[in-house]
């Protein structure tokens, strides 16, 4: 029925169409230094329910009057008020809070509220939520807490059906304080998060997924961290190990500035230093975004200095590997390029093509499978991201709350009141 046939409405029946919220009748209201107050109770004579277990119950013990902030009207504060009952139940052995359905338990803010509070804090600082919404800075982040695990549900819900995982490492505070991210290539979304960066703190990912999830995982991508190696082969050794293309190329890339630099500091004059100076993002560049001046500055290198030139031909040579798709004549060529590499008397060639020799079977999955680190490196660009607009973060507990709010695939509106239909 439209407002047309309503000329005289009373004024409880329009603040219960404002307040947007099923199910529940509008008694009374007044105003108050701090807002409008709106006395509420829910529709129908119905038996309470327990807040914890949902379950009914007859025995009430007594009736307690309780306020939660609603969305705003008009600019002003809105409180919802209502004598709730506390009920014997017997299932949770105890008394309890009866459920109400615009509010979750234990809580002093609406769901739509709520809702709002955990969007907002999705689009911008929680400085700004809090100045915006009139709640405290802490508050913010316990309504992130609590909306987050509302919409994520239990853990085994997020780890159902993994097959293809990303793991890294992000760092959160100074002195070291890091937490590990797990991602569902599938998804795009982080699935599981927790501080640290060691053994034991992935073996707690494993644990909580357990031997029959465990045993549907098919590939993991990681970097070359020894700490990751051991977890993932430990716990998931069927899975295909593949080591990610850009960490890999990025020990080619320090390799061959730190030949640079060793050339510029055994350099006789100073003209000869500023020259070599000058060559390195000629060197460090794809071979795809050389300038022609680049192209010239190499060319120069061939005939001035063949050490230099030397580690550029095995950095190229190794990323030509990498581009191949047969994983046959990847293995053989990459041999070839370890043996050339000893040879070549560059100390940090050498060093890299020993690494790059125990890491083989991981590095050659990349050519395999062209699977990569690159959504979770993306991911973790956004949560950096999110760490920059907090000006860092104290707790890695409210980390990792953002990090499932912005990241982890949850779905949260504006809450807007929409006018429900009335008789």
């Amino acid at each position: 029925m439209s407002f047309d046939q309503h000329p005289v409405m009373r004024a409880s029946t329009l603040l219960r169409v404002i307040l947007g919220i099923q199910s529940v009748i509008v008694r009374g209201f007044h105003f108050e230094p701090a807002g409008l107050v709106v006395d509420v109770a829910p529709h129908g004579r119905r038996l309470p329910r327990c807040g914890e277990c949902g379950k009914k119950s007859r025995r009430v013990k007594d009736r307690r009057k309780r306020r939660w902030r609603h969305l705003d009207i008009a600019g002003m504060k809105v409180h919802l008020q209502y004598a709730i009952r506390r009920v014997h139940c017997q299932s949770c052995h105890g008394v309890k809070t009866e459920q109400v359905e615009w509010a979750g338990p234990g809580r002093n803010f609406t769901r739509a509220f709520e809702e709002r509070a955990a969007y907002l804090a999705q689009q911008c600082s929680k400085s700004v939520v809090s100045n915006f919404l009139r709640i405290s800075w802490r508050t913010v982040g316990d309504i992130v807490q609590r909306v987050v695990q509302e919409k994520l549900g239990s853990v085994g819900d997020r780890l159902d059906g993994l097959k293809h995982i990303g793991i890294d490492e992000l760092s959160y505070r100074k002195h070291h304080e890091y937490v590990t991210v797990v991602i569902d290539h599938e998804r795009g979304a982080v699935v599981w998060s927790s501080k640290g960066k060691n053994a034991d703190t992935l073996r707690e990912f494993f644990d909580e997924l357990g031997p029959e999830r465990c045993a549907k995982i098919e590939s993991v991508t990681i970097d070359m961290s020894k700490a990751y190696i051991a977890a993932v082969t430990e716990s998931v050794p069927h899975a295909r190990l593949i080591f990610d293309r850009f960490h890999v190329q990025r020990l080619l890339s320090d390799a061959m500035d730190e030949t640079r630099r060793d050339e510029v500091r055994s350099a006789r004059t100073k003209e000869a230093k500023k020259a070599l100076k000058r060559t390195r993002w000629a060197l460090l560049k794809s071979e795809w975004n050389l300038t022609d001046a680049d192209h010239q500055t190499l060319a120069e290198l061939e005939k001035s200095n063949a050490t230099i030139f030397r580690g550029h031909m095995l950095k190229e040579w190794f990323v030509g590997i990498l581009e191949g798709r047969q994983i046959n004549v990847a293995r053989r060529r990459m041999e070839e390029w370890i043996a050339e590499a000893k040879a070549s008397g560059l100390d940090a060639f050498c060093r890299v093509s020993g690494t790059v020799e125990r890491h083989l079977d991981g590095i050659l999955e990349y050519v395999r499978t062209r699977s990569s680190n690159g959504r979770t490196e993306g991911l973790n660009g956004k949560i950096r991201t999110i760490t920059r607009r907090a000006f860092g973060f104290h707790s890695a507990t409210a980390l990792i709350s953002m990090i499932f709010l912005c990241c982890g695939g949850v779905h949260v509106t504006p809450a807007f009141s929409t006018p429900e239909s009335f008789h």
